[in-house]
Formats: structure tokens, sequence, C-alpha cells
């Protein structure tokens, strides 16, 4: 069986100073192009069998720079809709809600581009692009390039777990992750490795 290879986007600006970035679709920074091609030493000598990447650009430039050919983009890859909280960031929400902490208290509505989900919502989209990818591995690697939340509750999904529990994974921008399986079990292979 072949493993799934997650990789987050490099840095954009938006994630460099930590604002909620979901749906904006911001181009990498110069740092991110760079943490990017960094990724290329990671995927040598690797052959997957299929290649998905949000539609993001930031995650499609991420693939490219890191000599990847994506075979397909899946919409169930984008990054969570923040709603209300999109371009801001965590501190700037505790102002007016004290205590604020996004994997327990969710968002709030935004506007018709960005309404909004819940963790249970995100973790229903990756359930079905495991559904999807799964059956794959039995060909060899497949790799998901993707956004910082959303591959932290597909990797709670992977292990079993409720989507919520993405928060015990920390996931940095330009990293690779590898899950995949002993004993037939899933298990996480590698996590959150920074380029070489």
């Amino acid at each position: 069986m072949g493993e799934l290879i997650v990789l987050r986007h490099g840095e954009t600006e938006w994630s460099r100073v930590r604002r909620h970035t979901g749906r904006t679709d911001l181009p990498l920074t110069p740092h991110g192009e760079e943490q990017a091609r960094a990724l290329r030493p990671a995927m040598e000598g690797r052959a997957p069998v299929l290649v998905l990447s949000s539609p993001a650009g930031r995650a499609r430039r991420t693939a490219e720079l890191a000599g990847l050919t994506v075979d397909a983009t899946d919409p169930d890859l984008w990054e969570w809709d923040y709603g209300g909280y999109e371009g801001i960031t965590s501190a700037e929400i505790r102002e007016t809600r004290p205590g604020f902490y996004l994997w327990d208290d969710g968002v709030v509505p935004g506007d018709a581009d960005h309404p909004g989900e819940s963790v249970e919502q995100v973790g229903k989209r990756v359930d079905t692009v495991l559904d999807r990818v799964r059956p794959r591995l039995d060909d060899g690697d497949v790799v998901l390039v993707a956004h910082g939340h959303l591959l932290r509750i597909l990797t709670a999904r992977w292990l079993g777990l409720e989507p919520s529990q993405g928060r015990l994974f920390a996931l940095a921008t330009g990293t690779v992750s590898t899950l995949g399986t002993e004993h037939d079990r899933p298990v996480i292979t590698s996590w959150n490795v920074p380029p070489s």
C-alpha cells in the first residue's frame, strides 16, 4: 500500500501574520515560493499514482514548485471556510470574543463569498476525499496539496478521530507529512517535516 503524502502550501502574506485564510486566494510570498521549491527533494524518487490539489492558487503553485504535476483540482480540498472571520487573526477576534478558540467556538457567518462552515462540515468534505483516494493507495502513493486546518482535519479523519481532533496536529506552511498504515491500521508515518 502506498502512502498518503500531504503538503501544506507555502507561506502567504496572511499565513505569515496568522490571518484566517479560507477562500481568499492569496499568492505565495517569495519565502513561500522558496518553501515550495525546497519540497522538491522530498518528492524526488516518488512516483505518485495521483496528485490532487486544492483549487487555490497557493496550493497549485506549491505543487508546481515542488515538481509535481497536478492530476486534478478538488474543491473538497479548499481550506475551512472561516465565514465572518476571514482575514482576521484569532487575537483580533479575542478582542470582542474573549477566550475564542476556533476548534471549540467555530466561525460566524460572513458574506455570500464566505458563508462559513463548521468543523463537522469540513470533516464531511475530507471524508469524501479520503473515500476517493483510499482505493488508489493500493497502486502507490497519493499526494494532496492543500491547507493547514483542512489537512489537520483530514489527518484526524484518517486516524478515525472526530474532525475537531485536528487541533492536535500543528502544521506549518511548506511542510510535508505522510499518512500510512501499520498492521492494516491508519497511522501517521511522518508529520510537519520542513524542507531539507
